[in-house]
């Protein structure tokens, strides 16, 4: 694994997040370089004496694959490959390959393949240049190597046409769905944050729900919407889980998730999650904000959720459960919580109350939840 620092403020010295993302992959990580440079060298991004320093790392422990922290370049990656004599890879396809292998709905699956075919086009060049040139008379140069690139780009472009008329079907599909909620005045919540924050954990914890939910980055990948009974004000809210977020998301990710992050735009508040345990949580705060401003999310009222407070010292628990925090210079209401424990739910489910009733007005008496009907309720309308 190779990090280039370029002066930027969240430059992970450890390499610890691409270790977690290769985890994820499936990838055994074997060795780690880091090192400095003013700007990427335009050929091979890490200048020839530092990959002459990779090459000799990672042909003594072994390695198959070199993994780069930064998006690289179609011809930096093949300069790389060439110089190296192994496969280079970077954070971007490392992510796309950990959203092929956990998308479970067709639209999610719909959303990753988008994602790597456009990936992938700009890639095309490098997948051929095993084919020779040939030349077959006077004036004739060129040769099936580039018939064969002219082929696969106007296949993936067509392939890419596709996908994304079928995503639009289920984007209106979406609509509608939401339309309906609307008329039925529907307050809904969408859970975000960076990815591993706990997201669907909390999303269970409340709801009840058996959503995935473990210790590894990108566990969730499609949009879970349940309904939320809220006993505080007899009212029954939306609650959506959403795909996590990460550094460096990929611009094509985003582009292609926007179905499901609609989910976040069209909410009426927003559940932003914060692993408190986690000691670069400002940065990763920092990170959401700027996916959510990229989707136009950014104006949605936040309420803030630090969870994982179970997994704090002594030293460092909040001092009471319920505060503000200063985000962007505007104090956000933040409650701490731990989901995993069930600690601070109950603090949470009155915040969402007070929300919902103060959007939709306190309950018509008539309106009354599944559990107060009598047991011989058939739920037939004569």
């Amino acid at each position: 694994m190779v990090g280039v620092d370029f002066g930027l403020p969240h430059f992970d010295t450890e390499l610890e997040e691409l270790g977690l993302l290769s985890e994820s992959a499936g990838l055994h990580p074997v060795a780690r370089m880091t090192c400095k440079r003013k700007a990427p060298d335009p050929a091979l991004f890490v200048g020839s004496g530092k990959a002459d320093e990779i090459k000799e790392l990672a042909l003594m422990h072994g390695a198959k694959e070199v993994l780069f922290d930064q998006s690289l370049s179609p011809a930096q990656q093949r300069n790389l490959e060439r110089h190296l004599g192994m496969p280079v890879n970077d954070r971007t396809l490392l992510i796309l390959e950990i959203f092929a292998q956990r998308a479970r709905s067709h639209e999610g699956k719909l959303q990753v393949e988008l994602a790597r075919m456009q990936y992938l086009s700009t890639r095309l060049v490098r997948r051929w240049s095993h084919l020779e040139r040939q030349s077959g008379g006077i004036g004739m140069r060129g040769g099936p190597g580039e018939t064969q690139i002219e082929l696969d780009r106007r296949m993936i472009g067509d392939a890419i046409k596709r996908t994304k008329d079928r995503l639009l079907k289920v984007k209106k599909q979406r609509n509608t769905q939401r339309r309906q909620r609307e008329r039925r005045q529907t307050f809904n919540i969408s859970l975000v944050g960076y990815t591993n924050a706990g997201k669907s954990t909390l999303f269970n914890a409340l709801v009840k729900a058996r959503a995935f939910a473990a210790d590894q980055l990108f566990a969730t990948l499609d949009t879970t919407t349940r309904q939320l009974y809220l006993g505080e004000v007899a009212r029954t809210v939306s609650l959506s889980d959403t795909v996590g977020f990460i550094r460096d998301l990929p611009h094509g990710l985003v582009e292609a998730f926007q179905a499901t992050l609609q989910e976040a735009m069209e909410a009426d508040v927003l559940l932003h999650v914060v692993d408190a345990s986690n000691p670069n949580f400002p940065e990763q705060m920092l990170e959401v904000q700027k996916v959510l401003t990229d989707i136009g999310a950014d104006s949605v009222p936040q309420l803030l959720v630090f969870n994982k407070i179970d997994a704090l010292d002594d030293q460092h628990q909040p001092l009471q459960m319920q505060d503000e925090y200063e985000q962007d210079g505007i104090q956000v209401p933040r409650i701490f919580v731990s989901a995993k424990a069930g600690v601070g739910l109950h603090l949470l489910r009155t915040a969402l109350a007070m929300r919902a009733q103060q959007a939709l007005g306190p309950a018509l008496p008539v309106e009354a939840d599944v559990r107060d009907l009598p047991r011989d309720y058939s739920g037939h309308s004569d």
